[in-house]
């Protein structure tokens, strides 16, 4: 696989022939079998390299006795490429109705409640909230209302955005490379799109039914997105679905597939935890992720990805997201609604899941600034990116 050329290769075929996407691989045997010298010895190759094999070893259980070396390489490496500065941004819900039946979410569309759903002066007005906030990063998220969150909706949305905000992205549903063009030339610069889980069956198994439940289909999504031209692509795995050393092995091989096919796009990663959601309990998820895990699968994947952006939500809770802010993350929300109206106070409409960290954007900041870090409520980078034709 070390010569393989990405342009005559696609992710499905990459994840299939090392069994990425599957439980019975014998990868779980083999991250169990990895010795400390061997871990030592991935820890001496030079920080950002990625490798197979070198990831292997620093997620594996012989590992965990070496996470405060880790820790001091990440820190040291992610300031040295990205500054001691933590961007800040919010998401905007823009409706819950949807037509897929994740089992782990909370706008399931077999539940029963009243749905909710904002015209674009609606969201325009929550927009306006989270800007006096101080926010000039927006996240537009949705459930999968393609008939109300359109194409066209979204665009004219973004128009109306973009004075008021120096990025806009998207994490809404899937779509089409054409679709995200169309977006791109409207302003959205960045797409956000979870694989949720890796494994075949047990993807299978928590998406019964909807356009969602097309494994292959949604894998393929980053591709369309880099191939229409976006310059951030976001991926992440919803932790908690399947074993989360399986799921970073994967995640890891999708993202080096990207950053070497489509090099014009940035590559982040995400770290969303499972939540407590609307008629969501926690009884049916059998690899719920300890706090010690998710921080060694961020000192990994910083370790193996110098450039990669590493971003954390409001789904952890203050205390732990007090402590990664230095272990390589460059960017988390704060302040945040699930809501759509939450930001003008709609409380009634149902949320995709309950936030655990619901400190205020400034009491953020705070802590950041209390620890060292420059809190940066703006994109700088759009101020060198060339205007599109229709930004013009």
């Amino acid at each position: 696989m070390n010569s393989t050329k990405y342009d005559d290769y696609d992710i499905l075929s990459l994840l299939r022939e090392k069994g990425l996407d599957k439980v019975e691989s014998g990868w779980l045997e083999r991250i169990e079998a990895v010795r400390c010298d061997q871990v030592e010895r991935a820890l001496t190759e030079p920080a950002g390299f990625y490798r197979f094999e070198r990831l292997l070893a620093l997620i594996s259980p012989a590992a965990e006795g070496y996470l405060e070396e880790m820790a001091r390489q990440a820190r040291r490496l992610t300031w040295q490429r990205f500054g001691r500065t933590i961007r800040l941004y919010a998401p905007l819900y823009l409706s819950n109705r949807c037509i897929n039946s994740c089992l782990y979410c909370g706008f399931n569309c077999t539940s029963e409640f009243r749905r909710t759903r904002l015209t674009v002066d609606e969201a325009v007005a929550e927009a306006e909230i989270i800007a006096s906030e101080g926010f000039r990063d927006l996240l537009l998220v949705s459930s999968e209302d393609r008939e109300w969150v359109s194409v066209d909706y979204l665009s004219e949305l973004a128009r109306r955005l973009r004075e008021m905000f120096s990025s806009l992205a998207i994490e809404i549903y899937q779509m089409e490379q054409d679709d995200y063009a169309a977006l791109f030339g409207s302003g959205i610069e960045g797409v956000t799109i979870y694989q949720e889980t890796y494994q075949r069956e047990i993807y299978r198994r928590f998406h019964p039914a909807g356009p969602k439940a097309d494994y292959e289909r949604r894998l393929i999504g980053p591709d369309s997105i880099a191939g229409a031209g976006m310059r951030e692509i976001g991926l992440g795995a919803l932790l908690g679905l399947a074993n989360w050393q399986l799921e970073t092995l994967a995640l890891a091989e999708h993202a080096h597939y990207l950053m070497k096919r489509y090099w014009q796009s940035h590559v982040s990663f995400s770290f969303p935890r499972l939540r407590p959601a609307f008629e969501v309990g926690r009884s049916q998820f059998e690899h719920l992720m300890s706090d010690t895990q998710l921080v060694q699968m961020i000192l990994a994947l910083r370790l193996c990805f110098a450039d990669a952006g590493l971003v954390l939500s409001t789904r952890e809770s203050p205390r732990l997201r007090d402590r990664l802010v230095k272990l390589g993350i460059t960017k988390m929300s704060a302040g945040s609604r699930t809501n759509p109206g939450g930001y003008s106070g709609h409380e009634e409409a149902v949320k995709q899941f309950e936030v655990d960290d619901t400190r205020t954007p400034g009491e953020v900041a705070r802590m950041l600034r209390g620890q060292g870090l420059e809190p940066v409520w703006k994109d700088w980078d759009c101020g060198y990116i060339e205007e599109t034709p229709a930004a013009k």
